[in-house]
């Protein structure tokens, strides 16, 4: 049963990063690939894009600028900021903006009680037939909005995330590991679309069709969620990577791993609450995309561990050379995942391979302890950004 065990694991741990990009791609070639409309003149529908802000008065001018360059038609092109109770001067320069084009509105939360609840009282401002959320910090091209929109033409797709890139990947170790993995995650978001549907949305740029909006829990993760009411409702979501925005990262390791914890607490909650109408809707490729993606890799530094204990059982019982290698492996990883912690702490920069152990360690610790709070009852609904001061 050792063997069954380390095989188990080792599966567990190895195909969500591995074998699941590998099966798509397959997939895509033995069936072929869904590749989203391009922008024409005859698709414009009219669009709200809202954009959420807490104390963001570093970089709201800059994004209300951004906004109001977009190309897109004046009079379908809507703008409206939902502050959550901001006490920086965030909604005076939102004020500013909103009196010099009336495209632009101000929606203030009273009280602080996060971004999703300042979703389900904002959108109620928003007029378009098109509903495109944004961040505060993500910076659209100028025809990313034509780009995201467009897919919508097919009125089986309910949901469009566009493709969010970090201009600071090469800034530091942080930047750099979440900008590795990001370019991966682009990678696999195209592939998804094209073989059924991309999981979950982006809180940088993400669009859907107005109707398909559904108040939501205060606690919820309204980008997680909402793609699960979508595919429950019998649409498809779809990635395009040609609608760009561009954000900055997390700064440090130990914010990213906050932001990590914080990410998956609340979407764990999501898949519990949203997971079994998502299933119960028929979409086979979906409910294996979402577990292969998602809810394995949430649990594997559990499925690690109960890897390296069969395999030093089965190199205690002499299985042979293949077993040998692979817990070395796995010691090696710890042991840089570890060199990476010390050398994050006394602020020294890192080797490639250290950061990059040290970083998937660290984002996979952070996912079990985000299932571990909710678990205690701990439900992270409010959300500072991870940005240093004034990036």
């Amino acid at each position: 049963m050792t063997w069954l065990l380390y095989w188990l694991a080792l599966l567990a741990v190895v195909y969500p990063y591995l074998g699941y990009p590998l099966t798509l791609w397959l997939l895509i070639r033995v069936r072929g690939g869904y590749r989203p409309a391009r922008p024409g003149e005859d698709y414009l529908p009219s669009v709200s894009l809202i954009i959420s802000a807490y104390n963001e008065a570093a970089v709201i001018d800059g994004k209300l600028a951004n906004a109001r360059a977009i190309d897109y038609p004046e009079d379908k092109l809507q703008i409206v900021v939902i502050s959550d109770a901001s006490d920086d001067g965030t909604d005076d320069i939102v004020r500013e903006h909103a009196a010099a084009d009336p495209r632009v509105t101000l929606y203030r939360q009273e009280e602080r009680k996060g971004k999703t609840a300042g979703l389900n009282g904002g959108i109620a401002h928003a007029r378009g037939d098109i509903v495109v959320f944004s961040d505060a910090n993500a910076m659209y091209e100028r025809d990313a909005i034509r780009e995201l929109v467009a897919p919508l033409r097919d009125p089986r797709v309910g949901y469009v995330v566009g493709a969010a890139h970090y201009t600071d990947s090469d800034a530091g170790e942080a930047q750099q590991s979440e900008g590795l993995y990001w370019r991966y995650e682009l990678a696999l978001k195209e592939m998804e679309s094209a073989w059924g549907s991309v999981v979950g949305g982006d809180g940088a740029i993400y669009g859907i069709r107005r109707e398909l909006y559904w108040p939501l829990r205060e606690d919820d993760i309204n980008d997680f969620v909402n793609p699960l009411q979508i595919i429950a409702a019998g649409y498809r979501g779809v990635f395009t990577p040609r609608a760009r925005c561009f954000e900055e990262s997390a700064d440090s390791f130990d914010k990213e791993f906050g932001r990590k914890r914080r990410i998956v607490n609340r979407s764990w909650r999501a898949f519990l609450r949203y997971g079994a109408a998502a299933r119960r809707a028929g979409n086979r490729a979906f409910t294996f995309q979402l577990y292969a993606h998602k809810v394995l890799r949430w649990f594997a530094l559990p499925a690690l561990v109960v890897l390296a204990l069969s395999n030093a059982l089965l190199v205690v019982r002499g299985a042979g050379w293949f077993y040998t290698l692979s817990l070395a492996g796995i010691i090696l990883s710890a042991i840089l995942a570890l060199r990476g912690r010390d050398l994050n702490r006394r602020g020294e920069p890192q080797p490639r391979l250290v950061y990059l152990f040290y970083y998937f360690y660290l984002v996979n610790a952070a996912a079990l302890l985000g299932i571990y709070d909710q678990a205690r009852g701990v439900r992270h609904s409010k959300w500072d950004h991870v940005r240093k001061p004034g990036a």
